[in-house]
């Protein structure tokens, strides 16, 4: 099984790859692709990568820490994966803005999402697995991995960037799950996972549910982005700016990309 998601998973220079890049740019859209990557070495890597409406992509990085049961299977991104944010040309109307991204639990990170807030981006991309919703409070899972957990991480990130976030949670489908075999497991036990929504600066779900609401619905959900409530909103809370005290507490960044050889 790891064998056959190995070969399914992306290497960055892929005709795949290539694929996407076309239809961005044939569309004229950006596209923040989360994805499994295949390293030369045939490693793994919990990945993202922004491409431009131009076809180009502008940024590509790997999760710092891969989650839990994930360490079975990838590997760790390393300090040029710290540069999670790119400035994209949407062309005259609307200018250039800083796009970020971040690959689910490390929106528990404080200092990653510090460092990712520091960067200064108008919209950020939460990505997500299929996330089922809680079953209660005698539900045996985390609460901070069900569909309301997940949300509520999306929209505190909201809040303490004042950007916009657009939560892009995966949908696990039968076929999935078949091909998986995760009938017996802990996570993609039964279709659905989707609850994607957009997420204003100061942290209001803007969409409503796909389909019944259930997370078996695959498909787009749409918002109009009023970039000026960002700034509205960064008068009452900016937290790398006047809400901040770097005279007391302050973040140490190493950017170096940490590879296995080093020649001298």
């Amino acid at each position: 099984m790891q064998t056959r998601y190995t070969y399914n998973s992306l290497p960055v220079e892929s005709q795949a790859m290539d694929f996407v890049k076309a239809a961005a740019k044939e569309h004229a859209v950006a596209v923040v692709l989360g994805f499994s990557e295949q390293s030369a070495s045939h490693s793994v890597y919990v990945s993202q990568a922004i491409i431009s409406p131009q076809g180009e992509v502008l940024l590509h990085r790997r999760k710092i820490k891969p989650t839990h049961m994930e360490r079975t299977i990838f590997g760790d991104g390393s300090g040029g994966d710290l540069k999670n944010v790119a400035e994209i040309d949407f062309g005259p109307e609307h200018g250039k803005i800083k796009v970020g991204c971040l690959a689910c639990w490390e929106h528990t990170q404080p200092l990653l999402k510090y460092h990712t807030i520091t960067q200064g981006e108008a919209i950020h991309i939460a990505m997500w697995p299929p996330i089922a919703p809680t079953t209660g409070v005698d539900d045996p899972g985390l609460w901070s991995m069900s569909a309301e957990g997940c949300q509520n991480l999306s929209q505190t990130y909201a809040i303490e960037s004042a950007a916009y976030v657009l939560h892009a949670t995966a949908v696990c489908n039968q076929g999935s799950i078949e091909l998986l075999r995760t009938q017996e497991g802990i996570v993609c036990r039964v279709p659905g996972g989707g609850h994607s929504c957009v997420i204003a600066p100061d942290g209001r779900r803007l969409t409503t549910p796909l389909g019944d609401g259930t997370g078996v619905t695959e498909g787009i959900v749409y918002a109009d982005l009023d970039l000026t409530k960002i700034v509205a909103t960064r008068g009452f809370l900016d937290i790398v700016g006047h809400y901040s005290r770097p005279d007391l507490l302050w973040l140490g960044v190493d950017k170096r990309q940490k590879e296995a050889v080093v020649v001298a």
